[in-house]
């Protein structure tokens, strides 16, 4: 026959009543927390250790001028910059200039948009032969975080200031969101000085 063995009942219940207001309050908290709450301080403490967004791909920043912008290039080994050659002026807009170049290797082509003397748009085609969209694309949450917004086109990471995009097939996108808001912003004032000029023509018949 097993031995009965009996357990002391009332140093439990004094344990019990010691921390049965702390008991309480964790089960309140419990209660009252949204379900995500855990998820979002997790996804809060992730987003923290992320690395910040980049304004640059190796030497080359968003708001170099255009000689400083040539300088990299030429000494760049990724890309095939053939000087002057590679720049032109936008013809739709004579503020603005565009630098077009071939890359070697993992780089295919890369585009530079520079306004009021400055770099505020950078893109980078990249070579699928020898590197993938997946490749790149996990190399960004590794590195940066979640990205702030995802379709079948694009994944986007933004800033107040800066606005990154991995765009399909393969491209790599920096852009200065406070040079683009002033160039937009421009357009649109242009754009209404050209429909008055017109209605004030089309009102002299």
């Amino acid at each position: 026959m097993t031995p009965l063995v009996l357990i002391p009942v009332l140093p439990i219940l004094t344990m019990m009543k010691r921390y049965l207001p702390l008991m309480s309050v964790v089960l309140l908290l419990c209660f009252l927390l949204p379900p995500g709450f855990v998820y979002s301080q997790d996804a809060a403490a992730e987003a923290a250790e992320a690395a910040a967004l980049p304004r640059s791909f190796h030497n080359i920043f968003l708001g170099i001028g255009l000689e400083t912008l040539k300088g990299y290039l030429r000494d760049d080994a990724s890309f095939n910059f053939r000087e002057d050659r590679d720049v032109s002026l936008v013809p739709s807009a004579p503020e603005q200039t565009l630098v077009e170049t071939q890359g070697r290797d993992f780089i295919r082509r890369a585009f530079f948009q520079l306004r009021a003397g400055e770099v505020f748009i950078m893109s980078f085609t990249l070579n699928t032969a020898l590197v993938d969209h997946y490749s790149v694309f996990t190399t960004f949450v590794t590195r940066y975080g979640e990205p702030t917004s995802l379709s079948p086109r694009e994944a986007v990471w933004e800033t107040e200031d800066t606005r990154v995009s991995i765009e399909r097939p393969l491209t790599v996108k920096y852009i200065d969101k406070n040079s683009f808001t002033n160039m937009a912003r421009g357009s649109s004032a242009d754009g209404s000085r050209e429909l008055l000029a017109r209605n004030e023509f089309l009102d002299g018949f």
